[in-house]
């Protein structure tokens, strides 16, 4: 399947693009079949021939979705934009659950309860583990080769 993508060139932290149309497979930096024009963020020069990208996506060729949003940008093709990329959900901001409805002195209960249990939560409410002691514990009884100063 062919994608209408851009491939970067430019110098270090000053990025300028093609917009090129290569196999959705090919790698990003790769060959490519068609060299559709360039595109340069930082003065918001797009140029490309519509009729060849008009042509390309008759093909069966896909642009991206920050392609598309280009294409669409410079009237290139008429639709609506895409979402090119989803921010990350917070863990606050997940989707509401039994244990979030409660009222907000249960919440506090069980973290005091939880505390009181030795169970302590990270940053992110992950549970952290409890240390782990290097000695052995020993009851009552001394077992032989634990202390070896009283052998002497």
């Amino acid at each position: 399947m062919l994608r209408i993508r851009l491939q970067r060139r430019g110098k270090k932290n000053f990025a300028t693009y093609r917009v090129v149309v290569a196999d959705r497979g090919a790698p990003i930096k790769g060959k490519f079949v068609a060299d559709l024009g360039p595109y340069n963020p930082h003065t918001d020069v797009f140029k490309v021939n519509k009729e060849v990208v008009l042509e390309w996506i008759n093909k069966g060729a896909k642009p991206t979705a920050t392609v598309h949003n280009l294409l669409v940008d410079n009237k290139v093709i008429k639709a609506k934009k895409v979402t090119s990329w989803r921010p990350k959900k917070k863990e606050d901001e997940s989707e509401p659950t039994a244990a979030s409805n409660e009222s907000p002195e249960t919440d506090s209960q069980n973290d005091e309860a939880s505390k009181k249990e030795g169970k302590a939560e990270g940053p992110k409410g992950e549970q952290k583990k409890a240390p782990v002691d290097d000695k052995p514990e020993v009851s009552g009884e001394k077992k032989e080769g634990l202390d070896n100063s009283e052998k002497l």
